[in-house]
C-alpha cells in the first residue's frame, strides 16, 4: 500500500521490545516512517499472544527474525542500519554494545544515524542497570506520591505517565528532533528518553506550585490532587460519576448556577480552609439526579464537565464517532492515529505483524538477494 503522513520517506530499524519502545515506533510509523522490527529467531516469551491482532502497538510496521548472537545476524542488521535514519532500542544500557551494534559500531557504516534509546532509569547513575517497571520510576520521581486519596495509599494512575508519556512520547519526540537536526550537521546523535526524565519533564509545572508555596504535600490537598471541590469526581445518584473543573471563576459560577447554589452562600473558590465543607456539599447535590440527568442539565452551559466513562462507552460517544476517534483493524477496535495533519494525514499502515513473518519480504526491499537470503536462512541467521 501507498504509505501516507509527514514522516514518508524516513527508515527506521526497531529492535523489538516491550512499553516505551514499541510505542514509540507505531507513533512514527503511523505517521508514515518505514520501520522495520528485529524480533528474536526464538520467541521471547513476553506474554503476547500469538494472535497479533491483540498486539495493536506493533502495527503499521513489518517484522523480521534475526539471530543477534550470530556474527552473521549482526551483519545483516548493520546492513540495514547503512540504509536507515534512525534506530529505537529499549534494552538495558551496554546490552546494544555487547552485540556489537553500538552507536560507535553503527556511524562506523553510518555517520548520520540517530540512535533512539528508551530506558527506564537512563544510560548512566547507579540505577542504570537496574530493572524496573513504570510503577517504580513515577515512585522514585515523586509523581506517585501526589496521586491518590489523601487518607490511603498513592493511586496506580495505570501505565501511562512513565511508559507513554514520560517514555515513547518524549522518545518519540527527541527522535524527530534529531533527525531535523541531522539534515542540517549530516551527524546522528544519541536520544537518551529515560522515564524518569519524562515523568519529571511532565512535573515542571508542579514544581513551579512548589517553589512559590502554593503547593500543599498532603494527597486531596491541593488544585489537581482531588483537593478542589470545583476540580473533583462525583458519585451520581445511579451509582456512576461525574466530573467538575472549572478552574476560571466565569466557568465556576455557571457551576453553582446549575447546581442551584446561591453565589452568596458559597465561600470564596480559593479558600482552601472551606474545601472540605464544600466538597461534602457538591457530593450531596451530585447524588441527587443520575450520571444521564446531570449531562441533560450540563448541556449547553460552559462549566467544565463532563460524565465519567468507561473505554467501551468512550467508543460510542457521540463526539468519538464524529471524529472517527477509533478504527477497527480485523475485528480489533483501537485508537486512530495522534495527532492528527491537514496536510499529510496519519493512518494505520498495516495490521499488527506476527513476529519473523516479513524477514524475506524486507531483506528483499532493503536490497538482500534471494540467494543471499537463503544462505542466511540455512545457517539460522535470520529465521
Amino acid at each position: 500500500m501507498n504509505k501516507s503522513g509527514p514522516l514518508v520517506n524516513i527508515r527506521i530499524v526497531e529492535f523489538a521490545g516491550v512499553g516505551p519502545a514499541p510505542f514509540c515506533a507505531m507513533l512514527l510509523a503511523d505517521m508514515g516512517a518505514e520501520i522495520i522490527t528485529i524480533d528474536r529467531t526464538v520467541p521471547s516469551g513476553l506474554g503476547i499472544k500469538k494472535d497479533a491482532r491483540f498486539n495493536p502497538t506493533t502495527r503499521s510496521r513489518p517484522s523480521m527474525a534475526v539471530d543477534l548472537k550470530s556474527a552473521d545476524g549482526r551483519a545483516v542488521v548493520l546492513r540495514l542500519l547503512e540504509q536507515a535514519d534512525a534506530l529505537i532500542e529499549g534494552f538495558r544500557p551496554g546490552v546494544m554494545e555487547r552485540l556489537g551494534l553500538g552507536p560507535e559500531a553503527c556511524w562506523e557504516t553510518n555517520p548520520k544515524l540517530v540512535f533512539g534509546r528508551g530506558t527506564g532509569w537512563g544510560q548512566e547513575g547507579p540505577l542504570a542497570e537496574s530493572v524496573g517497571h513504570d510503577l517504580n520510576y513515577l515512585a522514585l520521581t515523586g509523581a506517585l506520591s501526589m496521586i491518590g486519596p489523601r487518607h490511603g495509599r498513592p493511586a496506580i494512575p495505570l501505565n501511562l505517565l512513565g511508559d507513554y508519556a514520560g517514555g515513547g512520547l518524549y522518545l518519540a519526540l527527541g527522535i524527530v528532533s534529531a533527525l531535523l537536526e541531522a539534515k542540517q550537521s549530516g551527524k546522528g546523535q544519541i536520544v537518551d528518553a529515560a522515564m524518569i526524565d519524562g515523568i519529571q519533564s511532565l512535573l515542571t509545572h508542579y514544581f513551579a506550585f512548589m517553589a512559590s508555596g502554593r503547593w500543599v504535600f498532603e494527597r486531596e490537598s491541593n488544585f489537581f490532587d482531588g483537593g478542589a471541590p470545583w476540580y473533583n469526581v462525583y458519585e451520581t445518584k445511579d451509582g456512576k460519576h461525574v466530573c467538575v473543573a472549572p478552574v476560571e471563576r466565569k466557568f465556576y459560577d455557571q457551576l453553582l448556577e446549575a447546581m442551584a447554589l446561591d453565589p452568596v452562600t458559597i465561600p470564596d473558590q480559593l479558600d482552601r480552609e472551606t474545601w472540605p465543607e464544600l466538597r461534602q456539599r457538591f457530593a450531596d447535590i451530585f447524588r441527587t439526579k443520575t450520571r444521564d440527568e446531570w449531562c441533560a442539565v450540563m448541556e449547553g452551559r460552559e462549566v467544565c464537565f463532563a460524565p465519567v466513562l468507561t473505554i467501551d462507552e468512550a467508543t460510542h460517544h457521540p463526539h468519538m464517532r464524529a471524529r472517527r476517534s477509533f478504527l477497527d483493524v480485523e475485528g480489533v477496535l483501537q485508537p486512530a492515529p495522534a495527532p492528527r495533519f491537514s496536510r499529510t494525514p496519519s493512518s494505520i499502515q498495516s495490521a499488527p505483524s506476527i513476529p519473523g513473518s516479513n524477514t524475506h519480504e524486507i531483506m528483499s526491499a532493503w536490497g538482500f538477494s534471494d540467494a543471499e537470503i537463503a544462505d542466511l536462512r540455512k545457517i539460522s541467521a535470520i529465521a
